[in-house]
């Protein structure tokens, strides 16, 4: 009886009691479509009896607690907001969201809500859409007055009673179908019945069960076939693969064998090998110690050579800036000579006149004068010889200068020779002795 289900009680809150006769009505609702889809063939269409109730009691549940909001020119309340919000928490609603703007002849947003229940109905996606949107509380609070059913436990309890829906196929035709002016009104004469019909009623579920249970084993019984089919390919496979790799262990054990007689034959080389590097390094290390005592010899005899070549250069430029200042002396007495003969022509023209009545003095001057011009040949001579000297010195200092180059040359050329033979013993030694890091310690000095 419907009186059992709904709740009428003065001393409870009027919101408590409104969520609970929705919660029961929705049982009735979901529970009634069920069996009257079962006993029907599970395939429903728009004008079933059952179906339209079934969305009159949804529209009233998501209806309830709803705020009032306002527009431009009045107050709508729609529940259309809160299911499009689905969209956004659950990606594979957008094709639901789109097909229902996309409708023709959907005004209003009542009537774009009852398409996208139908819609989600023939989806089998209505319990997870709004499993999805009743876990975002926050989201709905925009919508939903606080003791709204959709915000309290009824709602979860609506929902997975959305479950059971899954078992039917819904063939309904949204499109030409008056969504906007439908008066959603819910007919308490279906849930009323005699025990006739619920005696009929459990009859048919019966069957519909029997029918369920047929069909059960017989999928079960295909899929254990299927099962047994995979199981025997599957034993068939490792068995292949079980030969396989067993091949490739007595494989990797020919291969461990092999390789551990190449480690021990290598293992035996590297001993040698290191035997003969330890006992030419020790040769090595005697001939550097007798090339260093060679080379501190000839370094010190190369510095005494050094030093005589620098003491020589030194005494050289001593003698060589005592012949450019002496050179300075003559050049200075060769211009005063040269200034003194200008004088001299100068005079000769001026007394031409006279020089006819003194043609013996004139005389006497031409000797004076080829005296003169004598001493200045020989002056001019001892330049030249002068000159030659300095040439010979400029030459001999050109020799010394190479010369130091030469012992410098060879003394980098000995060091860098030194420093590469202590390089390499130090590499070709398999660990460093204190006394090779004292002997490359003196040699990189």
């Amino acid at each position: 009886m419907l009186d059992s289900f709904l709740v009428f009680s003065a001393t409870k809150d009027p919101t408590a009691v409104e969520r609970a006769n929705l919660l029961n009505m929705a049982k009735l609702s979901i529970k009634g479509l069920i069996e009257s889809a079962l006993s029907f063939g599970r395939t429903l269409d728009s004008d079933y009896p059952p179906l339209q109730q079934f969305f009159v009691v949804m529209e009233h549940c998501l209806k309830h607690g709803l705020k009032v909001r306002k527009s431009f020119l009045s107050y709508n309340k729609t529940i259309w907001g809160p299911l499009e919000l689905v969209e956004k928490l659950y990606p594979e609603a957008e094709e639901i969201g789109a097909s229902v703007r996309d409708l023709p002849g959907l005004k209003t947003p009542l009537g774009r809500a009852r398409a996208w229940l139908r819609l989600a109905l023939m989806q089998k996606k209505m319990a997870d859409y709004l499993r999805c949107l009743i876990i975002q509380r926050d989201l709905l609070s925009e919508f939903y007055e606080y003791h709204a059913l959709m915000m309290e436990e009824e709602g979860a309890v609506i929902v997975g009673l959305l479950v059971g829906l899954n078992v039917i196929d819904a063939n309904l035709c949204v499109k030409g179908e008056d969504l906007d002016s439908q008066v959603g009104v819910i007919d308490f004469s279906m849930y009323l019945k005699n025990e006739e019909d619920i005696g009929n009623k459990e009859r048919n579920v019966q069957i519909a069960a029997i029918l369920d249970q047929k069909n059960y084993v017989e999928e079960l019984n295909r899929q254990l076939n299927s099962t047994v089919s995979s199981l025997h390919s599957r034993v068939d496979s490792l068995e292949k693969s079980n030969t396989k790799l067993i091949e490739e262990l007595a494989i990797a054990k020919n291969n461990i064998i092999k390789l551990q007689e190449e480690n021990h034959q290598l293992r035996s080389e590297n001993k040698l090998i290191l035997m003969k590097a330890q006992q030419h390094l020790e040769v090595t290390k005697v001939d550097v110690e007798t090339e260093l005592q060679t080379y501190k010899h000839s370094r010190q005899g190369l510095d005494e050579m050094y030093n005589e070549a620098r003491r020589q250069l030194r005494d050289e430029s001593q003698l060589r800036q005592d012949v450019e200042n002496e050179l300075a002396v003559q050049v200075s007495m060769k211009h005063e000579i040269e200034l003194a003969m200008k004088l001299l022509e100068k005079d000769i023209h001026e007394k031409q006149d006279t020089l006819i009545g003194l043609r013996q003095q004139l005389e006497e001057v031409k000797a004076i004068n080829i005296e003169m011009y004598q001493k200045l040949q020989g002056s001019e001579d001892g330049l030249k010889e002068k000159n030659e000297i300095i040439a010979r010195l400029e030459e001999k200092t050109n020799k010394i200068t190479a010369a130091m180059r030469q012992l410098e040359q060879s003394d980098n050329d000995l060091l860098t020779q030194t420093r590469t033979i202590a390089m390499s013993l130090v590499k070709c030694a398999s660990s460093d002795t204190q006394d090779q890091y004292k002997l490359v310690k003196d040699i990189s000095f």
